[in-house]
């Protein structure tokens, strides 16, 4: 029997996180997030603060020396000196993604799921991206950072963004915000959290 796996890529600020967590209430199936981490450190036995700390960050140095794509789906064994370098750290979450999509219906955000899941056998697969305005994206970052100055939330949002398309480069060869990637761009704020929820309910059907 075929799960369906719904795949969601945000901008930083655009709710996407919270769009994911009401889909989730909604549909009652799981969603992972950061639970990725604890469950690939069950698995590889590597401890889950390493996980925390190679989460969607990639250094300057690595991706001027990455190849086109660093993601070969290969998992090197305890004994090799790169066992807990930040390529087999993802490696490991590549696998926990792919046997989460194998095993149940559920949501999975951000990590580029909607890449790692693209060719997998006995998945129906709806790719979203959650976006909005600047302006829009700033504001929800403000509210819950209320010590900051709008320059700070400003600068706050681009680095985010920033690292999350290298994040994503540096493991697919691709573009995070190609719109080739995925099969719903929602704009959040013009859709509203309650619209995107009701347009996603309504189109998975045609994808599951």
């Amino acid at each position: 029997m075929k799960h369906y796996v719904i795949t969601v890529a945000r901008e930083t600020g655009s709710g996407g996180h919270d769009i994911t967590r009401r889909l989730s209430e909604e549909l009652n199936i799981p969603y992972y997030d950061r639970d990725l981490l604890r469950k690939a450190s069950e698995v590889s036995g590597i401890h889950e603060r390493l996980f925390g700390a190679a989460d969607e960050r990639v250094g300057w140095k690595e991706m001027l020396s990455a190849a086109e794509k660093v993601y070969t789906g290969e998992i090197l064994p305890p004994d090799s000196d790169d066992y807990i370098s930040t390529r087999n750290l993802f490696s490991f979450q590549a696998k926990i993604i792919k046997e989460l999509a194998a095993t149940e219906n559920c949501i999975i955000l951000g990590r580029c799921a909607n890449y790692l899941l693209i060719d997998q056998p006995d998945v129906r697969l709806l790719r979203l991206f959650i976006h909005a305005p600047l302006e829009t994206r700033m504001a929800r970052v403000a509210s819950y950072s209320l010590a900051w100055s709008t320059h700070e939330v400003a600068r706050y949002v681009r680095r985010e963004d920033k690292r999350r398309a290298a994040y994503y480069h540096y493991y697919t060869g691709e573009e995070w915000r190609d719109a080739a990637g995925y099969d719903l761009s929602l704009d959040s704020q013009q859709l509203g959290e309650d619209g995107c929820v009701e347009l996603i309910r309504n189109v998975l059907p045609l994808f599951t």
